[in-house]
């Protein structure tokens, strides 16, 4: 078993319950963790093999294009088309936070995590 990680992915996108998040969106940092079978990979040294990072890198950048009203939301669809583009994916997790939310305070972000 493997474990991948992509971190500190950085997109600016339009999450959130309130209007004020719609319209002027925000910055939103995710990272991903996936755990697969990629032996082959390190006999073959083959991309073909692997899971191809920039492919999974891709996934997240759509998803995150699609607004949400919430974090779970944006999470679930992450897992779901990791999973579905990925076969050799046993499990998955991602972690979306939303950086400097407007609460009322200061605050430097909020982070949701669903594994599936």
């Amino acid at each position: 078993m493997a474990l991948i990680e992509i971190e500190g992915m950085e997109f600016y996108a339009f999450h959130g319950h309130f209007e004020v998040e719609k319209v002027a969106g925000n910055r939103f940092q995710v990272n991903l963790k996936i755990e697969a079978y990629l032996s082959k990979a390190g006999q073959t040294d083959k991309l073909e093999d692997t899971l191809d990072y920039q492919k999974a890198y891709l996934v997240v950048k759509e998803e995150m294009a699609i607004p949400s009203d919430l974090l779970e939301h944006v999470c679930q669809r992450i897992i779901n088309r990791i999973k579905t583009e990925f076969p050799e994916v046993q499990k998955v997790s991602v972690k979306v936070s939303k950086m400097n939310p407007p609460m009322g305070g200061q605050i430097e972000k909020v982070s949701l995590t669903m594994e599936g």
